[in-house]
């Protein structure tokens, strides 16, 4: 998953600058705000250079063109081109708070900084002989952006975080050069191995004094034994299969404190599901009960 890489790069970029800088000012600094705009697009200029050494290098080039591959792994990597979409926003809506800017300056430059990253990421992909520009994920990044920037616009809040979960599968030792060879690549490529997840605010919706601010109901979304992007593609026989969940989770955001650092950190990890018992429900019909399921 490119857009795990990319999204890597941005976070540590979110955390070095935030845990110094991370206090949003009252009123607009004109300083605060070029340089919020130089570093979002600086970190994205960063970003797809950095793409280009550690991903595009190993593929050979070829002029633009266009891949459909809506049906590849069953749609895991469009959840992953949400999902980052909808991170990238994030981080560049901040940057702006941060700078002063008005909440229309913020939403608009900060919020789109996701999409328009994105985007640049799948011109690579229309020039790599390996990929192609691709609808499908032009349609998901778009959605992730989306769900970030309507939940500004209607709620001022965001009420539905997209997050995600990983554990180590047997099928990467099975095909390491597509699925990864260490833990760290494994966690970007075996989409055996990744959940998705859109954690709820139940207090934000039910309106509950009872229900605790920071405790989530989280939707998950996973496939497995993928070996290929397709099933028309051997894969020794085995037949691929979609897994819902049902879990808890903890928004990390809505935990009282006033320390700087906690709060970026808070930030930072709240891109990442909580450990949790949790339900699943496979596309073959069976149920599964997890007692701590990550």
């Amino acid at each position: 998953m490119r857009n795990g890489i990319v999204l890597y790069l941005i976070g540590i970029f979110h955390f070095t600058f935030a845990q110094n800088f991370w206090n949003p000012s009252d009123s607009l600094s004109v300083s605060k705000q070029v340089m919020a705009i130089t570093a979002t697009y600086g970190a994205s200029v960063a970003g797809l250079v950095a793409l280009d050494q550690l991903w595009y290098a190993d593929y050979p080039r070829r002029s633009f063109h266009f891949q459909n591959d809506g049906n590849h792994w069953l749609q895991m990597d469009k959840a992953g081109h949400f999902y980052a979409a909808y991170h990238l926003s994030r981080f560049g809506h901040n940057l702006m708070q941060w700078s002063g800017s008005n909440h229309k300056q913020s939403h608009w430059i900060g919020s789109g900084f996701g999409f328009l990253f994105l985007s640049a990421v799948e011109v690579m992909d229309g020039h790599s002989t390996q990929w192609g520009f691709s609808w499908s994920d032009m349609l998901a990044n778009g959605l992730g952006t989306g769900l970030y920037v309507f939940q500004d616009l209607h709620w001022k809040e965001q009420r539905i975080i997209p997050k995600f979960s990983f554990q180590t599968t047997s099928f990467a030792s099975q095909r390491p050069e597509v699925l990864g060879k260490t833990t760290l690549e494994q966690i970007l490529k075996d989409y055996n191995g990744q959940t998705y997840w859109l954690s709820v605010s139940v207090k934000d919706f039910a309106k509950s004094s009872q229900w605790p601010a920071w405790l989530n109901v989280a939707l998950g979304y996973g496939a497995n034994q993928m070996l290929t992007a397709t099933p028309t593609q051997d894969e020794n026989n085995l037949q691929r299969y979609r897994q819902f969940y049902l879990s808890l989770d903890v928004n990390l955001q809505k935990i009282p404190t006033n320390n700087q650092f906690l709060k970026t950190f808070f930030s930072i990890f709240n891109t990442l599901k909580i450990p949790s018992p949790t339900l699943e429900i496979n596309s073959f019909g069976k149920v599964k009960f997890h007692p701590l399921y990550f």
